[in-house]
């Protein structure tokens, strides 16, 4: 595969790893169903057309939209609910195609884990996963990926022309650019406007590329 030749990926989790960004949609479909469908169908899309946006950035929006408070205290209980609903459903969802042989099995690579979840609950879903070992620095919000790419980068010494960042979003796409490393989408059936708009390599997943 040819991002065997990059000295350091770094991986966003949702859609990467793991097939989990529906149940995600259909969690926040879930969260705003009480005050209207018209309401869940509208935050259900934006989640799905703003990938790696952070679910607190999310709620403030979607809170908005309900006419409901978007104080810290509102939005921080509504994404420990929206917590209690996901974490199971991601460890439990589909691995992404080849993608545990392929962390397993290149081991002259460095791995990273970029994401947009919240620190201390990706560090737990990965510990469930049985995968937190083969990632060198887990990154989660509410650091920016951008951000957490370029510490990544200065802390490690890391070459630009070394570095590949595999995501499904915007947001992934953007953290690489930012910080001049190579970009690989992969291909979902949410992010096809993407696959028209970019030009960079794709993937459909880790064992047909």
């Amino acid at each position: 595969m040819f991002i065997a030749q990059y000295k350091a990926i770094f991986f966003d989790f949702d859609g990467v790893i793991k097939d989990s960004v529906e149940v995600k949609s259909d969690a926040f479909y879930e969260l705003f169903l009480p005050f209207s469908k018209e309401l869940a169908d509208k935050v259900k899309k934006h989640h799905e057309d703003n990938g790696g946006m952070s679910r607190y950035e999310k709620l403030f929006i979607y809170l908005g939209w309900a006419d409901q408070s978007t104080e810290k205290k509102t939005i921080e209980e509504y994404a420990s609910e929206f917590s209690q609903k996901v974490t199971q459903r991601v460890i439990d969802s589909p691995w992404v195609c080849g993608v545990l042989d392929y962390l397993k099995n290149n081991h002259d690579q460095i791995f990273y884990l970029v994401s947009a979840t919240p620190q201390k609950e990706i560090e737990m879903i990965l510990k469930a996963l049985h995968i937190d070992k083969h990632f060198d620095v887990i990154v989660g919000s509410p650091t920016a990926k951008d951000v957490a790419v370029s510490y990544i980068l200065d802390q490690y010494r890391l070459g630009a022309a070394d570095c590949v960042m595999i995501g499904d979003a915007i947001s992934d796409y953007n953290a690489a650019k930012k910080n001049n490393i190579s970009f690989v989408l992969r291909r979902t059936p949410l992010n096809k406007q993407l696959q028209i708009q970019l030009q960079c390599e794709m993937i459909e997943n880790f064992c047909h590329g």
